[in-house]
């Protein structure tokens, strides 16, 4: 059985992860869908950013996470946005409201899905998780949010791979 050979593995780094401490100045938070803080701690981490947001969505369609986006690139915050094309191409998508508004935004239609959701905050801030920028994701599903502060390498190599998706990727110009 395939498995076998993995579980002693995968054993080990789950016990080495739960018994290795966080290093000096690592903090996170964790949140969970429905209503157990997941679309909240999105929100918060959006609020705390004072330099960039480099966003990865597959379906975003939650106009509180796009109204704060838009409300941190009114403060100054550099936001860009890059989104699976197929996702954000049928009914309402946020990506139209924030091309609209001058946010940056690109679509990836590269992969099957490109099912990418994370941001990076600041360069040292990752927010990752299955939760979908959606009102579904936030209401109906079962989904998970985590934010780690002051992981620089991570959140660094996080930015690298947000790079080359933004850079495979089409602008989303403004609609006029």
């Amino acid at each position: 059985m395939k498995i076998r050979q993995y579980a002693t593995p995968l054993l080990l780094c789950c016990a080495m992860a739960q018994a290795a401490p966080m290093p000096a100045g690592v903090d996170y938070q964790i949140g969970f869908s429905p209503d157990q803080g997941a679309l909240d701690l999105v929100l918060q981490s959006i609020r705390q950013a004072r330099v960039s947001l480099e966003v990865a969505a597959y379906s975003f369609t939650s106009k509180p996470v796009a109204a704060a986006l838009l409300d941190a690139w009114r403060r100054g915050v550099k936001v860009a946005l890059v989104a699976d094309q197929k996702a954000n191409s049928r009914g309402y998508s946020a990506v139209h409201y924030l091309a609209d508004a001058g946010v940056p935004v690109r679509l990836d239609d590269h992969y099957a899905i490109m099912h990418d959701k994370f941001m990076v905050i600041d360069g040292v801030t990752l927010e990752t998780g299955s939760f979908n920028y959606t009102a579904a994701a936030a209401k109906a599903n079962a989904e998970n949010v985590l934010v780690l502060h002051n992981v620089r390498p991570l959140a660094t190599r996080y930015a690298q791979e947000w790079q080359r998706l933004w850079q495979e990727s089409t602008p989303l110009p403004k609609a006029y």
